[in-house]
């Protein structure tokens, strides 16, 4: 399974451990509207090898050839205003399929590296075609991985942050403004260690993983036995492994067909609002993200209704980087137990409260 240079890349299934991690990943494959995800760990936890290998198990995407934004030619509503310009013409758009791509931002990119430059002689006169495209424009309808994403300079990380809310990256240069889709699925890493991440920047990364290194000397001895055998014969390695890469990439592609399907049932609206409050997370973003981590899952197990365990599983996911914390203390996933301890009494409480009778006034 080569990457998009040609390189054999490590299977997402052969990752041994880190079950949060991959499953996080693969929620915000199911629906991108989870919003990312934050992954919190040391070095050498498999943290990019499960990015790059969740690229190739999603399934491949129809592009317009020669648009530099990887348009998709049956959704004009996204397309840029040349696609959609060329097609409402009349012109049949060149199509053509492929991975989906992981772009890398380093921390020392500049702004007209990540969100564009636009050349302002050629913009007064042929409009988008003068955007010289950067970064967020090549990770359109991909993955943006950010390493050390708590490092990165503010204002480059409000123009990401910015585009991936909007799913519309603005470039302004001198009065001009141009703007082109950019939606992708949004990795940031980091090691607390070397710097904390602002809140308001937390807040709009969707979930958090915290990963550590394995523990279980039989689960150690079976990474270097994958890796040893990937070194070895790459080809022979992937082989092995594609039977449960196709099976993946077949769920993935289930989930996301039933997603639009589920519902949420009308009492774990309050619950899960309820819940959020009662960990001390102000923002409304975390009930959204609670929700559609909610739905996602569901979609995973192949349900359309989600169930509290779904829930508490979501809010694990999605608060642990939200919760108010005191600077001095390491900062911890919640505990499931504790959340689902919490959301039973909640959806106890709301049914005695709606069997209660309500007695008249005189």
């Amino acid at each position: 399974m080569p990457g998009m240079h040609g390189y054999a890349l490590f299977p997402f299934t052969a990752i041994v451990g880190q079950d949060r991690l991959r499953t996080a990943l693969l929620l915000n494959a199911v629906n991108p509207a989870i919003g990312g995800v934050l992954i919190q760990g040391p070095s050498g936890t498999a943290k990019s090898t499960a990015v790059r290998g969740l690229a190739q198990l999603m399934p491949e995407i129809a592009v317009v050839s020669d648009c530099p934004f990887s348009c998709d030619p049956a959704a004009p509503g996204a397309q840029c205003t040349q696609c959609r310009a060329r097609a409402e013409a009349g012109e049949a758009l060149p199509v053509a399929r492929r991975r989906r791509r992981v772009v890398n931002l380093p921390l020392n990119a500049t702004e007209d590296r990540v969100a564009g430059t636009i050349d302002i002689a050629r913009a007064l006169r042929e409009g988008e075609k003068a955007l010289e495209p950067g970064l967020l424009a090549e990770a359109n309808r991909g993955i943006l991985y950010v390493d050390e994403i708590n490092l990165l300079d503010d204002h480059l990380t409000d123009v990401l942050l910015d585009a991936a809310a909007l799913g519309i990256n603005v470039v302004e240069r001198e009065g001009v403004s141009i703007a082109h889709p950019a939606r992708f699925l949004l990795v940031g890493t980091m090691n607390e260690e070397e710097g904390d991440l602002r809140p308001q920047i937390a807040d709009r990364l969707g979930l958090t993983v915290t990963v550590e290194p394995v523990r279980e000397p039989e689960a150690r001895a079976e990474v270097m036995r994958r890796r040893e055998a990937f070194t070895r014969d790459a080809a022979a390695f992937l082989a092995a492994w594609q039977g449960a890469q196709d099976e993946q990439t077949a769920a993935l592609e289930r989930a996301a067909a039933l997603l639009p399907d589920v519902r949420v049932a009308d009492a774990h609206y309050p619950a899960i609002a309820r819940l959020v409050l009662r960990t001390g997370v102000g923002s409304h973003r975390a009930d959204i993200t609670v929700l559609e981590c909610t739905k996602a899952l569901a979609a995973l197990a192949g349900r359309t209704e989600p169930t509290p365990d779904d829930i508490v599983q979501a809010a694990a996911l999605a608060l642990g980087h939200r919760v108010p914390v005191d600077p001095f203390q390491p900062r911890s996933d919640l505990d499931a137990r504790d959340l689902k301890r919490v959301l039973e009494d909640l959806l106890s409480s709301e049914t005695r409260e709606k069997k209660t009778p309500v007695t008249p006034r005189p």
